[in-house]
């Protein structure tokens, strides 16, 4: 059976037009397991009389995305899970690709060609270079080119997408859940190297297709995003690189990719600014004394 998971954060409306698709496209034997984030009111009842599919797993405290996915995985009852974003819409062609990439043994985690919602033939994602060690940058494979059928293909890829991944069970019995360390962002990259140290492969799956509404959570330019993307790099290249790596791509980071977001930020928004010192800071603090730096600082700056 196939588990479908996604996170809902005060959201219904976004939700809903999910869950419709869902209803349209998703397998019969599939359950949905909708983890209400952070509530505010009980959307059980609602939701649930929608699909006889559908299960709302019901948290007060927000969660953050990897929380939230990880209890969906607690309640969970499927050999294969689809963890998608709620502000997704599938297609016909969303799932069955994916479920037979996973029935080759050795690809722990698969994800399909992402569109962008608003302009539906412009591709968003088609997998992920490598990071750059020195840097802790990589590229997006197709980003914001048209669709030609140029990423239709079947291949490894470094790095999973958060908006839409699907892994057997088995892998994640094995590695464990999605990693809480980050809260929001970067947590799905650290999954990835986490899943490929164990042996397995990353596969981008051309075939499958999912349209994502990028960024309707948190905004496009936004104090929460900046954030957690300078924390959770700091700590993403911390966690997964030696220390000699660590140590170029923090002079790096420090003397000039910081200083030029800093002085970008400074004419546009002080509450930008003020986030990316505050990202860098948190970041410190899990650097040289773990306990202090809790992941849901950055809430302040939502």
């Amino acid at each position: 059976m196939l588990s479908i998971i996604t996170v809902n954060f005060r959201q219904l409306d976004v939700t809903l037009e999910l869950i419709k698709s869902l209803i349209q496209f998703a397998p019969k034997d599939s359950e949905w397991i909708i983890v209400d984030n952070g509530s505010q009111k009980d959307i059980s009842k609602l939701l649930e009389q929608m699909d006889p599919r559908i299960k709302v797993v019901t948290s007060e405290e927000n969660l953050g995305f990897a929380g939230g996915n990880n209890l969906g995985i607690e309640v969970s009852k499927g050999d294969f899970l689809f963890f998608i974003n709620n502000d997704t819409i599938v297609t016909e062609n969303s799932f069955q690709p994916l479920l037979e990439s996973l029935e080759d043994e050795k690809v722990g985690m698969v994800c399909p060609k992402i569109h962008y919602y608003y302009t539906p033939n412009t591709i968003q994602y088609s997998g992920f270079t490598k990071i750059n060690p020195f840097t802790g940058r990589n590229s997006v494979i197709g980003e914001r080119e048209q669709d030609q059928g140029q990423y239709d293909s079947v291949r490894k890829t470094y790095f999973g997408h958060g908006a839409a991944m699907m892994l057997r069970r088995k892998v994640i019995d094995e590695v464990g859940g999605i990693p809480e360390a980050f809260f929001l962002y970067y947590e799905e990259m650290d999954w990835s190297k986490k899943i490929r140290k164990a042996g397995y492969e990353i596969h981008y799956n051309g075939k499958a297709k999912i349209l994502h509404k990028e960024s309707i959570s948190v905004g496009k330019l936004s104090p929460l995003k900046e954030f957690y993307m300078t924390r959770n790099r700091i700590l993403f290249m911390y966690r997964n690189y030696s220390l000699f790596y660590f140590i170029g791509f923090f002079f790096f980071f420090m003397i000039l990719s910081f200083p030029k977001r800093y002085f970008f930020l400074l004419n546009k928004d002080k509450k930008l600014n003020n986030a990316l010192k505050a990202g860098l800071y948190s970041a410190l603090l899990y650097l040289f004394n773990k306990s202090m730096a809790q992941p849901k600082d950055g809430l302040k700056y939502a």
